[in-house]
């Protein structure tokens, strides 16, 4: 009986990359694709570029996350900084930095999860880079590159006094959906409603792509990809910007009112602070888009205010102790 490889060090570069490129579909903007020294695109005039990395044990736990969930993850985050810029999302660059211990399976579970997910979204995985590593540890990473299509690109520095602060995406679900993976909760339970939304959330985000291009068209004066909370992102527009982020409780009730049904005392710190949400959050002189929701205004001053009152900036940082809900 024929047994097939269970690790990473039983099969060769070469045997691993023919299981994967399979899942990973060419398009007309890929001239040159996996397989070559590099990938050969047919850009725009003007390209966006962001890079970002999970960790297994720091960004994940395989306790709660799948291959799956984490391929979801890592792309939703890196198409929602193109997003944030005005930009659509045309290509992607995978690497895998694993312990030669890990799992054949869990690769290429991933490998067709971000194949897949990226062709839903009309996104090329145009190549990548492997690598082993001492033993445990497991890093993915995504380069996203996007086409500003002739726009300029919407930076955090353009909010001014009198514009409006609005949202497109959720608040708080990931927050949440961390907090009840914490106290227990079956990553794989059959949840539903907001309970159900926020695991998901969390395990899976997904990101209002459109909204990015969106949001530039109507003149967005600011925006920003809510990956690290609230308010650290809205402290990164008003302090590029030199304003003060005003935001408005009646404009998060509804937000906070189904947190509170999921996490009650909690919920205005995992909406104020919950990171890995990737909603996007932008300011804008004139009327606000459909599909946006109004939560607050751009004042004269500094930093972010909550019915009047100065928030800290605190949210999710890489390298700070001092951490709210992610």
């Amino acid at each position: 009986m024929v047994t097939s490889p269970r690790t990473l060090a039983d099969v060769s570069e070469s045997d691993l990359l023919r299981r994967i490129f399979p899942f990973f579909e060419g398009s007309a903007s890929l001239a040159v694709g996996p397989g070559d020294d590099a990938a050969v695109l047919r850009t725009g005039p003007t390209t966006v570029a962001t890079t970002d990395s999970m960790i297994r044990g720091r960004d994940w736990l395989d306790e709660w996350s799948s291959p799956s969930d984490v391929a979801t993850k890592l792309l939703t985050q890196n198409l929602a900084d193109v997003a944030a810029m005005g930009a659509t999302s045309t290509a992607v660059l995978v690497s895998l930095v694993a312990d030669p211990a890990t799992s054949l399976d869990w690769v290429v579970e991933f490998a067709r999860t971000l194949g897949k997910r990226a062709s839903d979204l009309g996104v090329v995985v145009a190549g990548g880079d492997l690598s082993s590593a001492p033993e445990g540890v497991l890093m993915v990473s995504v380069t996203a590159l996007g086409d500003l299509e002739g726009r300029e690109p919407v930076l955090r520095n353009g909010a001014r006094p009198g514009h409006a602060v609005a949202v497109n995406g959720t608040l708080g679900r990931s927050a949440a959906g961390l907090a009840l993976l914490e106290g227990g909760a079956d990553p794989r339970e059959a949840a539903s409603g907001i309970r159900a939304a926020c695991l998901a959330h969390h395990l899976r985000p997904s990101a209002p792509l459109h909204a990015g291009r969106q949001a530039a068209e109507a003149g967005a004066s600011a925006m920003i990809d809510l990956s690290d909370g609230l308010l650290r992102d809205g402290h990164r527009i008003a302090e590029a910007s030199g304003v003060r982020i005003a935001l408005s409780p009646a404009g998060l009730h509804d937000d906070l009112a189904a947190l509170q049904e999921v996490v009650a005392e909690a919920a205005w710190e995992c909406l104020l602070a919950g990171g890995e949400e990737h909603s996007l959050l932008a300011t804008f002189a004139r009327d606000v888009p459909d599909g946006w929701r109004t939560i607050g205004a751009v004042e004269a001053g500094d930093g972010v205010t909550l019915d009047g009152v100065v928030q800290r900036p605190r949210g999710w940082d890489h390298f700070s102790a001092q951490n709210g809900n992610d």
